[in-house]
Parts: structure tokens; sequence; C-alpha cells
């Protein structure tokens, strides 16, 4: 088990060009997620020109690396964007330099709606996990968390009191809260029992203690010894700290959940894509079914532009709540009582 979101250790004072750039985007306070991207697309970059320093390059050659990727590479309108993102940021941040010039213009990117399961689907997946992975399925689905959220749940995120889930330094490491299904609540205190247990037992081998970002562990030396601070769906194993080597339980990988995910909607004859998403993508169309508003929604999910919520307006099932097909007018024998049309969403 890698802990593959724990930030690498790099020197105080670093000289090699992509610690002091891993240095650069710590200082700016960007989430350690896009590290790993800037990173991966700024070396992939380099390599592409032959090991040639980013700073005795300039437009031409960032055209020809991103109309590589896509010819060459098929990677799609999104991917080339996000490879661009890294390269201005290089430029633009990192060195300083006027960018204006950088501002390659890639295809219009198509709409890609998202894959939504209905509520019988998602009633049918589930039937088909038990345990831990049920729960984990019915918290992304009932609190619409991304699967990186989910499995960076704390015990002290989950407030049994209020109903909220806290979700730490979620996408663009931003803190949020949102709700805890009432019909999970004895679930999860089961598994704040089984954590507690297991960290018991841990302190009593000599262990017990995890990770916390750098400024945290700072802040409380002793707080990876903590109740409070133990993951809610911690690993069957230990796994060592690239920092500094030490052995700790860290957090289930995403991995072992999507396996499950895949399995369930298998068994389920679901046919629709196995994407521990398409949960999160659920909770936000059902809640725009049941007449909630988009910017209520939109707080829930975390997204910074209301834009991106509404995608969900264009899969939701409007039912009786919307237009009727004429084609439903042409069943013989058939009464039809037209709907009063009404506004269900806010604008």
């Amino acid at each position: 088990m890698t802990m593959d979101d724990v930030r690498h250790t790099i020197p105080d004072t670093p000289v090699r060009f992509m610690d002091q750039l891993r240095f650069h985007i710590r200082q700016k306070g960007l989430s350690y997620r896009t590290e790993q991207t800037y990173v991966h697309w700024i070396k992939r970059f380099i390599h592409f020109h032959k090991l040639t320093h980013p700073k005795d390059m300039g437009r031409s050659e960032v055209q020809a690396f991103l109309t590589h990727i896509s010819v060459n590479r098929r990677c799609s309108v999104n991917t080339q964007r996000v490879a661009l993102n890294a390269l201005v940021y290089l430029y633009r941040q990192f060195f300083g330099l006027d960018t204006a010039d950088l501002d390659f213009k890639t295809a219009r990117q198509p709409r890609r709606l998202p894959v939504v399961y209905s509520r019988d689907e998602v009633a049918r997946i589930l039937a088909q996990l038990d345990g831990t992975y049920r729960l984990q399925v019915a918290l992304m689905y009932g609190s619409g968390l991304r699967i990186a959220e989910l499995l960076s749940l704390r015990v002290k995120d989950i407030d049994f009191d209020s109903n909220n889930i806290v979700v730490r330094s979620g996408k663009g490491n931003k803190d949020r809260t949102t709700l805890l299904p009432q019909d999970l609540k004895e679930e999860l205190k089961l598994q704040v029992r089984k954590v507690l247990k297991l960290h018991q037992r841990d302190i009593e081998d000599g262990f017990g203690e995890v990770y916390l970002p750098d400024a945290l562990e700072r802040k409380y030396p002793k707080g990876g010894r903590q109740a409070a601070w133990q993951y809610l769906f911690p690993a069957g194993g230990f796994s060592k700290d690239p920092r500094s080597g030490v052995e700790r339980r860290h957090h289930m990988h995403p991995s072992t959940v999507s396996r499950h995910i895949r399995e369930a909607v298998k068994l389920a004859k679901v046919l629709k894509p196995a994407k521990a998403h398409a949960f999160r993508h659920s909770f936000a169309t059902h809640l725009l079914e049941a007449g909630y508003d988009l910017r209520t929604i939109q707080e829930l999910l975390g997204h910074s532009d209301i834009s991106i919520t509404e995608i969900y307006t264009h899969v939701v099932n409007r039912g009786n709540k919307g237009v009727l097909s004429p084609m439903d007018r042409l069943i013989p024998g058939t009464q039809i009582n037209e709907p009063t049309p009404r506004y269900l969403f806010a604008a």
C-alpha cells in the first residue's frame, strides 16, 4: 500500500529545478493533487524537448508539445487544457514571465453529460455491497463526496450532533460541509467504534500514528496518535511515509473501492459505466429532481462556479414536472392530464 497522497520531503533550500518548483507550488498553497498534476506535465514537456531547460523555451515549444499530445497521443481537449495550465503556471508564476503569447487555443471542448444512476440502480448496486464498501458508496451517494474526499475523512469530521460531514482540503484545497444522511448514522457510529478498536490495537503493537499535513504536524506534534485524527476508512496494513520512512496506517486506497464498485455494478446488471464519481453525480441530480435549488447543491458539492453545477439540469429526470412528449399524445384511449408549467429550479 502506497501513501501516494502524502507530500514528499524537499530540502528547505532546494537546489534542483523540480524541488524548486515543488517548493514554489507549496508556498502558493496549492493542493498536493495540483502539485502532482503540474509536475507530471512539466516533466513530460521537458522530456519531449530532449531535456531542454524550460527557461530556454517558449511559445513554439509549448505549441509543439500540446499539438503532440493532441494529435499523436490523442489526448482530450480537457487534458490539453490541464497541460497548458501547468505550463502557464511554470512560466507566469514560477519564472515571472509574460505569458500572453502562451495563450494557445485548443479546440472547443465538447460538452459531455455526467453518468447518473437512477434511484433504482443505486439501490440495486448497494444491494450487491456489504459492510464497509456499502457504507462508502452510500456516503458518496448520500453526501455527494468525491472518492478522495471520502477516503480522507477522519473520525472528527463526522458531526453526529449537527448532522454534518466536514470535508477538509477538498478540490481547490477548500474546506466545506455537506449533509450526513440520517439513514447512515448508526452504520457510521459502528464504523467509528471499529476504527477506535483498531487504533487501540495499533498503539499496543507500537504503532497508532497517522499522517498529518506538515503544518498540522508542527502545530499538533502528538495529534497523529489521537483517536480523533484516525482515518474513518483505514487501510488493512501499514505503509511507509515517503517523508520520514515511518510506518503508519494510512487510509484505504481508491483502487480498492473502485474495484468493489465495478463488481457491484456488474452484479446489479446496471448497463452504465461503473464509476465512483457517478454516485456524486447522482446525488446532485436527484436533489434537483426533488426541487432543491442550484445554489444549495453548489454549496454541498463545493463547486466554485454555479455554471459547473448547472450541468445537472441537463440530465435531471423531469417526469411529469417537465415537457410532455408529443408521442404521449398519440397513444389511443389514453387520458393525458397535462401538467401546469412551473419553474422548479433557481435561475
